[in-house]
């Protein structure tokens, strides 16, 4: 077939100059993707030959054109940089001095080029320094400075600024080992002063043209990350702060600024330090005029030298106390970026810098021994409620007609700025404590009690937003002002969704307060149950009932009808999305379960009917997908019901535990009634569903979430549920019927009376999925991984399982086995799950021991498989722990398996020795006490196998 565009590349072309160009006209004008491809493959196997030394040379020849030229700069580098070891040491000088010669020579030519061999050169450097070329970095100033009459000063001057940019740059990413890199950073800081007085002198220079400045900038930029000790750094941040008025240099002096003050190191010089705090003052006067002038990037620049200075070192300049007046300055300018006019995101993007500092800045403070502590509380508590004051303006919402402006984009910055926001204030609740909730609660009354100055719906919000952020998080169970804010709330004014957002998340953050407050329930549930019949307040209205419910359940029994009633209107005229729905039903459990049994099945009876209704209707259409949607969101609404009705009060830790031990209710659970008068309904739903694995999972979630509510009290259900699941799972295997039945297992196999119908469907699921592995599990993943936890769940619950006759447990192991070589990480932990519960039971159970005697060098061999190389390095802390077993539990066997199967050529990798594998095989049989330590063993000797031992892959292994 003939190919668009040139010929393709032949891979096994020789690397000269002529195909290395004719590779690099393919890769940048072949229309061919595929010839691209293949020649950007050669051109990297070019790089990396040994001809890239002679090739590369006479690509750099000026006739040729820039991207000629950039790759043999490139490929120049690559040689250095990683195959430095291959260079004699004879052949040093000569390539410096070529190198010297070619970026004088690319000076006035190609930018990109002249980059690139200026990296090639760092790069020798680097690896000369110190003992070949100890004064590298002064022989390439004195080399540049030097008069040549051949080329323009001031290129010379850029080609040598950029080859001084590039050496630090080039030392951060270079693969020097450890013990190098100190050693050439150490250098390298000392020969700043070859550096720092050029660029000094260069700054100053009246005549030097800005281009020329930038690149000074930028080349300070670069040197200060070597960690140079900041007093060395004074004089040019002092010309950087020049700079600043500069327009033109502003951005490259704000990021050496920035720079030079964010190093680690730099604290230790407390006296530069406060040096910088006056030119850092005396830059308000600029930022004043940039926010007038709405020049927001040059605003932006300015603070974020100001917070670089304050975030960075406020521990250090607050322990100069004699100072704390300049520092004080300096928060205080800080405090002015934070309350930046304009709203963020759209107006400004400054102010969110600033959040970081205020949490650095009270951490320091209160980590002072306690006279200083109170020293320093004295002077910035009044500065941390005028922090709380900014922030609450700068929350506040725009107007309605900008904010309907707003891309959504913007409105999720937005939202997002202020729960950043209030994750500060409530920080700050740390330093300000029950005083900031009081000032809060006075403004909001003020502001609802002010009859004359119409007050604007965003400051209420703000006010509102602000206590909201406090009440999430911090108990306030003991503040004398919510009582006051729960009578202030109907009082609100609500025009806005906003607000109204607003006041239903106060009232949830509230409900815990109005459990132990419950005669205040009446002020705020009136409102919640309006704010459910308006879709726009969804997630805000049903999340506070939520709360409200299941907080305050055992005071809602007065109100119950009310809030069943509401609710039922609004699930019928479907107000609310899915997950909405969900959590109203999780409520309206909370609700009941603190009535008596009457009235709960009372309740559920109406609130339930409808959808019983629907879903017999349903059941007898012909499946669709509009139905299904509808079967599948009445299963749910029924699941998520079931999960929170508890009448046996198993989840209120906060109960003493008199009330734990008053008798449960006689008679059955309402939830079981239920059930089993829909039990022949979902029956009847399942028959035409069976082969939908969403309907099936939604029927087995319905009984599982039951099942974890109820616990014994589930009981009745046991057998008709058994025999339904043994029925589904005969006909159509679907994981999540296995996961039920792991339920059941894990609940009742232990209680004598239930024992038979669960071992029925225990043995009738592992009978069918035995077959599935006959045909073949690949397709079944999930099936595969619930049955391994199953059978995990059966060991560990009811080992009798294991005894039945009808059981094949040596299929079961061998599927074990099989599910170990799973590509899916799940499927393996499970099945290691699986195996570190059998192996133990090898003495208890009589056919479990005799099928691992008789085949665990099988398990043996795919376990080593897997440390060998198959399995994701992720689970070998599950290997290891069938390595542990097997040596606990049958180690006189272990040792000749282990033995036998190390002796095969290659395994479990061709990378270990023979030596290797004999070590560890000894190291695994020597441990039966230490789990931790043959975890250790299993992944050293999977690195070995990888032939990624000692590798920075291992890094963080």
């Amino acid at each position: 077939m003939e190919r668009r565009g040139e010929p393709a590349l032949q891979q096994s072309l020789e690397f000269t100059v002529e195909n290395v160009e004719k590779a690099l006209h393919q890769l940048y004008y072949d229309p061919n993707i595929e010839n691209k491809n293949l020649a950007q493959k050669w051109l990297m196997q070019a790089q990396v030959s040994p001809q890239a030394w002679h090739f590369s040379w006479l690509l750099l020849d000026m006739d040729k054109v820039p991207e000629i030229q950039y790759f043999g700069a490139s490929a120049l580098h690559i040689k250095i940089s990683r195959y430095w070891n291959d260079i004699p040491a004879d052949q040093y000088e000569s390539l410096k001095s070529q190198l010297f010669s070619h970026i004088t020579r690319f000076a006035s030519g190609s930018k990109i080029v002249l980059t690139r061999l200026c990296v090639a050169l760092a790069s020798l450097a680097l690896n000369m320094m110190p003992e070949a070329w100890p004064s590298a970095v002064a022989d390439m100033v004195r080399m540049f400075q030097a008069e040549d009459s051949n080329i323009d000063g001031r290129a010379r001057c850029l080609a040598l600024l950029e080859l001084l940019t590039v050496l630090p740059e080039e030392f951060q990413t270079s693969r020097l080992p450890q013990y190098r890199k100190g050693q050439v950073r150490g250098v390298l800081a000392q020969e700043c002063s070859s550096v720092f007085p050029l660029l000094e002198q260069l700054l100053q220079q009246q005549d030097s043209p800005s281009f020329i400045k930038q690149k000074v900038l930028k080349c300070f930029s670069s040197w200060v990350q070597l960690e140079i000790p900041l007093m060395e750094c004074e004089n040019l941040i002092q010309a950087a702060f020049t700079s600043l008025r500069d327009p033109e240099l502003f951005d490259t002096a704000v990021e050496a600024i920035v720079n030079a003050i964010s190093q680690p190191d730099a604290q230790r010089y407390v006296n530069t330090l406060l040096k910088l705090i006056p030119p850092v003052l005396g830059l308000q006067e600029q930022l004043r005029q940039t926010i007038q002038s709405r020049d927001m990037e040059t605003s932006h620049g300015i603070c974020r030298i100001a917070v670089a200075l304050g975030e960075n070192h406020s521990r250090a300049l607050l322990d100069q106390v004699d100072h704390w007046q300049s520092f004080l300055a300096l928060v205080n300018m800080i405090m002015f970026c934070t309350g930046i006019p304009g709203h963020y995101p759209v107006n400004e993007t400054t102010s969110s810098l600033t959040l970081t500092f205020w949490y650095t800045l009270q951490d320091d403070i209160l980590s002072f021994e306690p006279e200083k502590q109170a020293m320093y509380q004295q002077v910035y508590r009044p500065v941390y409620f005028q922090l709380v004051d900014v922030l609450l303006h700068k929350a506040q919402f725009p107007s309605d007609e900008e904010y309907s402006c707003w891309s959504s984009d913007e409105k999720e910055q937005f939202r997002i700025y202020r729960v950043d926001i209030s994750d500060t204030l409530m920080y700050v609740y740390e330093m300000l404590g029950a005083e900031l909730l009081s000032s809060l609660y006075d403004k909001l009354g003020r502001l609802l009690t002010n009859t004359e100055q119409p007050t604007s719906w965003q400051h209420t919000e703000a006010l509102l937003y602000g206590f909201q952020s406090i009440a999430e998080t911090i108990d306030v169970n003991y503040s004398d002002v919510v009582p006051g804010l729960i009578g202030l709330i109907p009082h609100i004014s609500i025009s806005n969704v906003q607000l109204a957002d607003t006041v239903m998340f106060t009232i949830g953050a509230l409900s815990e307060w109005l459990a132990d407050h419950p005669v205040m329930i009446n002020n705020v549930l009136p409102l919640v149950l309006q704010a459910l019949g308006n879709p726009e307040l969804s997630i805000s209205s049903v999340s506070t009932l939520k709360k409200i419910c299941r907080e305050c359940k055992y005071d809602l029994p007065p109100y119950a009808a009310n809030i069943v009633a509401v609710s039922q209107d609004v699930l019928m005229k479907q107000i609310h999305k899915t997950s909405q729905c969900m959590w109203l039903m999780q409520a309206l459990g909370f609700l009941l379960s603190a009535l008596q049994v009457e009235e709960i099945l009372k309740n559920l009876h109406s609130l339930i009917t409808p959808y019983i209704q629907q879903l017999e209707k349903l059941a007898d259409e012909t499946p669709n997908p509009s139905n299904k949607l509808a079967i599948i969101h009445i299963l749910g609404l029924l699941s998520n019901l079931f999960t929170t009705l508890d009448i046996s009060h198993h989840d209120d830790d906060h109960e003493s535990t008199e009330v734990k031990k008053l008798p449960v209710p006689q008679g059955p659970n309402p939830v079981v009634v239920v059930l089993q008068q829909v039990f022949q309904l979902i029956q009847r739903v399942l028959s035409k569903w069976l082969n939908d694995a969403q309907v099936v999972e939604s029927v087995c979630s319905i009984f599982e979430k039951s099942v974890k509510t109820l616990l014994d009290d589930f009981a009745p259900m046991v057998p008709q549920l058994c025999e339904m699941l043994g029925q589904m799972y005969s006909t159509i295997p679907q994981a999540s019927a296995i996961d039920l039945t792991k339920q059941l297992v894990h609940i009742f196999a232990h209680e004598p009376v239930h024992f038979p119908p669960i071992k029925a469907l225990f043995l009738l699921v592992t009978s069918v999925t035995l077959t599935l592995f006959q045909q073949g599990p690949r397709d079944h993943p999930d099936i595969v991984d619930s049955f391994m936890q199953l059978l995990a769940q059966a060991l560990k619950r009811k080992p009798d399982l294991f005894l039945c006759s009808s059981l094949d447990v040596k299929a079961v192991f061998h599927c074990g086995v099989i599910s170990l070589k799973f590509p899916e990480a799940p499927t393996v932990k499970s099945a290691c799950g699986f195996f570190t519960e059998l192996l133990p039971r090898c003495g208890e159970i009589p056919p479990v021991g005799q099928v691992v005697h008789e085949n665990g060098k099988m398990l043996l061999q795919a376990v080593l498989e897997g440390v060998g190389g198959q399995a994701s390095r992720n689970l070998m802390d599950q290997l290891a722990e069938i390595l542990f077993a097997l040596n606990k539990h049958c180690f006189s066997y272990l040792s000749i398996w282990i033995k036998e199967v190390m002796q095969q050529d290659g395994f479990p990798s061709a990378r270990v020795t023979p030596e290797q594998k004999e070590i560890f095989s000894q190291q695994i049989l020597r441990e039966r006490v230490n789990k931790r330590r043959v975890k250790d063993m299993v992944k050293e000797f999977t690195l070995l196998c990888r032939g990624l031992h000692g590798t920075e892959y291992t890094a963080d292994y």
